[in-house]
């Protein structure tokens, strides 16, 4: 796909080598042994059996839920140990060592065990031998270990820090092998632990939409949302930039990975961006916040979407209908920032000649009736997510018939599920892993302590409140895939904002997007990071460029949690139309600021006032909104009058 298109813009192409590494560097999925021969075709089998095995069991089992989500996680460890080694680097083609071997068996064993015993145990009570809570300490330490090889330390480190406080301080049993026990007990063998709400959700909807996702992949959905952009913005001023924009926000919201996706896009955006000009800081920090902002993108979201209806326990459709205006205003700012950069350069857009043929483009536009028909399904409630999922795969293997560029055959659909498997593999050990954090912080009542400080040095401020909470988040968020950052945020942080008096879903929306941002947030920037590997630019100047580009969503997190009407919660549609007006003059004023460009450069007092004004204009209340329009359109109006008497550019520089 990047050779086609990197053709196609005549910009540098990215070598596969340089790609591989990068992914390798700062996406630990990346990081898979090398099986080769029957081997690999054993490894394979299992891949696509176990994506078989999760579509069967999410249409059509009526066994025990204890019974699939044991079994959900036994596989997850099997598939953990097969495809990852204990550390980076290990090459050796078809090479498994006696340690993992053995590991293997005892964890995936430990949760096959509560399979096949799920009756017996369930009807046990809290009558526990010792032997099974050897068993459960076997089982927990597969869980981290595979966790640690395919998602990384961060998450495991907010983990240890929970379950030390359990045995240490949280629990009020004074023998601490009777601690010990305890805690076991509820992480494994209850559903208030490992196999709470994350694995539930994850084993029963989220594995399909992964498997899903992986069959888009197949019918070439990115390639021909690269396309897209290009024909929709490339030929404006910088237009790789915008169409860096356009197609990171398109593929991420499918994909599920900010480092992911700012990697395959970007061996493709970045290249064009900084032939076209942009300096590399800035063309890395580009991809990384429109890939990360793919996560909060509707319909997707990826994958977080379906989580949120469940934990919050409203309709899907309520969730990708109230993320609509946030997602575009995140997207609105990131783009406008690049306009104006292209702007200030005097850059060009890609030419004509260079840019795909919207005829073309058109005739693949039924790449989309998979994806369509999965909202229609799902946001009109005509049946379950997974089975809108399932029936979404088939449609997309009806449709890639229709390409010959793209068509699936036989192999390509082992491809695909075995694809599918693989990426299950880190969302559910990061789901279990969250089971974990949820599951100590409920028994030991942390979650209260922790809402009643938060409250109690807040007070009646809301704002103090806010400000703990976004900081907990970029540190709790800090690594960790988006589905499992999801459930952390829900499980620890929403919680407080609840308890102050926040709607539910503003809550909700808050904490998911400031453990979102995370990515390209200093100092664990991994998405600012990869995006820098690719752009060849200095990391941390990349993050904070990044970061800057990304202002709406530090900023307007906020706003709907003061004012829930952004959200769409508890208003009339005259109140809409009037909140998207001022929202979007208030981001532009907010990027230009940031820019320091809007007709002119901007000395310092014109910023803060330009800044104040869209700040003003993002609160959505009458009274900012006045203030703000009356100090934008002053600053506006003196920079057009100065631009005519000294036009600038990089003329006066």
């Amino acid at each position: 796909m990047s050779e086609n298109i990197n053709k196609n813009a005549s910009a540098p192409e990215v070598s596969a080598e340089t790609i591989d590494a990068v992914m390798k560097k700062y996406d630990r999925e990346s990081n898979t042994r090398i099986w080769e021969g029957k081997p690999k075709m054993v490894i394979t089998l299992i891949l696509v059996a176990f994506s078989l095995w999760c579509i069967y069991v999410t249409l059509f089992a009526t066994f025990l839920e204890e019974i699939r989500l044991t079994s959900f996680m036994g596989l997850i460890i099997l598939m953990g140990f097969l495809i990852y080694p204990a550390k980076k680097g290990e090459q050796r083609p078809n090479h498994i060592p006696l340690y993992d071997m053995i590991f293997m068996i005892l964890g995936t064993g430990s949760y096959l065990y509560f399979t096949f015993n799920a009756n017996a145990i369930i009807n046990q009570g809290t009558r526990f031998e010792w032997y099974q809570i050897i068993i459960g300490i076997i089982a927990v330490a597969s869980l981290v270990e595979v966790t640690r090889r395919c998602v990384g330390i961060p998450i495991l480190i907010v983990a240890a820090f929970f379950v030390i406080y359990a045995l240490s301080y949280g629990l009020t049993n004074p023998d601490f092998f009777g601690r010990l026990k305890y805690l076991v007990r509820n992480l494994f063998y209850t559903k208030e632990g490992i196999f709470s709400t994350p694995v539930n959700v994850c084993s029963k909807f989220i594995v399909v939409f992964i498997i899903f996702g992986a069959f888009l992949e197949k019918t070439g959905i990115s390639e021909f949302f690269i396309k897209l952009a290009n024909c929709v913005a490339g030929k404006f001023a910088g237009g790789p930039a915008k169409v860096a924009v356009i197609s990171s926000a398109l593929c991420g919201m499918v994909s599920g990975s900010s480092v992911g996706n700012t990697v395959t896009t970007g061996a493709v955006t970045i290249p064009m961006m900084k032939k076209t000009g942009y300096k590399s800081e800035f063309a890395g920090a580009v991809e990384a916040a429109s890939s990360t902002g793919g996560q909060i993108m509707p319909p997707i979201m990826g994958a977080a979407a379906f989580l949120m209806a469940d934990f919050v326990g409203v309709p899907y459709s309520n969730i990708i209908g109230r993320a609509i205006l946030p997602a575009a205003l995140y997207f609105l700012g990131i783009f406008i920032s690049v306009h104006l950069e292209a702007k200030k350069l005097r850059l060009h857009g890609i030419p004509k000649e260079e840019l795909p043929k919207a005829g073309k483009l058109i005739k693949k536009i039924y790449l989309l009736i998979p994806l369509v028909m999965l909202v229609f399904w799902v946001s009109g409630n005509y049946m379950t997510m997974q089975k809108a999922a399932a029936i979404s795969i088939l449609l997309s293997i009806v449709v890639s018939l229709f390409d010959k560029d793209n068509r699936i055959n036989f192999e390509k659909i082992l491809s695909a599920l075995e694809q599918g498997g693989r990426s299950a593999i880190t969302v559910g050990a990061a789901c279990g892993m969250a089971g974990i954090i949820s599951g100590s912080i409920t028994m030991t009542g942390l979650a209260n302590d922790l809402i009643n400080a938060i409250v109690g040095i807040a007070g009646d401020h809301l704002i103090i409140a806010l400000v703990l909470t976004m900081l907990c988040c970029i540190i709790l968020g800090m690594g960790v895939p988006t589905t499992a950052n999801y459930c952390i945020m829900a499980a620890t942080t929403a919680p407080i904002l609840i308890r102050m008096g926040v709607p539910t879903m503003a809550a909700h929306f808050f904490v998911f997007y400031f453990g979102i941002v995370a990515d390209i947030t200093p100092p664990v920037a991994l998405a600012a990071y990869a995006g820098s590997a690719i752009a060849k630019s200095n990391p941390m100047r990349t993050a904070f460029q990044a970061s800057k580009l990304a202002i709406a969503a530090f900023i307007v997190p906020y706003m709907f949690c003061y004012n829930p009407a952004m959200l769409l919660i508890d208003t009339d549609v005259l109140s809409v139309i009037l909140i998207c007006i001022t929202s979007v003059l208030g981001v532009f004023g907010l990027a230009s600021a940031l820019e320091g460009f809007c007709f002119t450069d901007m000395n310092p007092l014109v910023r803060i006032i330009i800044a104040a004004g869209g700040l003003m204009l993002i609160h959505p209340a009458m009274r900012t909104d006045m203030i703000g329009i009356a100090l934008l359109l002053g600053g506006l109006i003196f920079l057009y009058i100065n631009s005519k008497k000294n036009p600038v550019g990089l003329e006066n520089k």
